[in-house]
């Protein structure tokens, strides 16, 4: 038998498969199909640039607040700090003015004069009270406590001073500061205690008002 009579094989694909109209046909409507997929794809709905930007600034908006809120936070609980440290001894000041005043009482129920002819062993003493005074006030004023005492003629201030009793036919003006009943002070710049003063009375000369000036 010559190669003529021989039937001539059919050709297969490389990966062996028979190739069969229906494969041919299943090959092409996948390609066919691959574009369109890729067209439906491409058509996907855009995304919404505004919204997203819209959305930021939202976020961005509270993050800032949140930011300043913490902030503002922050710096009351540091006041708060300072401030207790600071007054945190106010009431114990209070307390040491009434040995303040009982120091300054003792040193002014003794007149010059008896000073003066007093024995060796008092003047001693009065020295004592009078450096214990002194200490007393420097120790007041390195912890921030100063004392206010007006002299005569000063403006009255009824932030720092308290009018007890007004006083007729003085030099001064009326409302000014004419006598100093008691020192006040301050701690820190807070009053802890106000000056206690006799004011000038407006007697109805040339000086205005009739009452205490409380301007400042």
């Amino acid at each position: 038998m010559t190669d003529e009579n021989k039937t001539p094989e059919t050709e297969t694909p490389e990966n062996g498969a028979e190739a069969t109209p229906e494969n041919a046909e299943s090959t092409a409507r996948t390609l066919n199909e691959e574009p369109a997929a890729q067209g439906e794809a491409a058509e996907a709905p855009a995304v919404d640039v505004a919204a997203l930007q819209a959305e930021n600034a939202d976020l961005r908006d509270r993050l800032l607040r949140a930011a300043a809120e913490i902030e503002n936070t922050r710096k009351r609980a540091e006041r708060d700090k300072q401030d207790a440290s600071r007054y945190a001894t106010a009431s114990f000041a209070r307390d040491m003015l009434e040995v303040a005043d009982n120091l300054r009482r003792a040193l002014a129920a003794l007149k010059e004069e008896e000073r003066e002819a007093a024995s060796e062993s008092l003047k001693g003493m009065v020295e004592g009270v009078e450096v214990t005074e002194r200490q007393l006030l420097t120790i007041f004023e390195r912890h921030g406590i100063r004392e206010i005492s007006p002299k005569p003629g000063d403006r009255f201030d009824p932030n720092l001073h308290e009018a007890m009793f007004e006083v007729p036919g003085t030099e001064h003006p009326a409302g000014s500061v004419v006598h100093v009943i008691q020192a006040g002070y301050t701690i820190a710049d807070r009053l802890l205690r106000a000056a206690r003063v006799g004011v000038a009375k407006d007697d109805g000369g040339t000086q205005s008002g009739g009452k205490v000036d409380t301007t400042v």
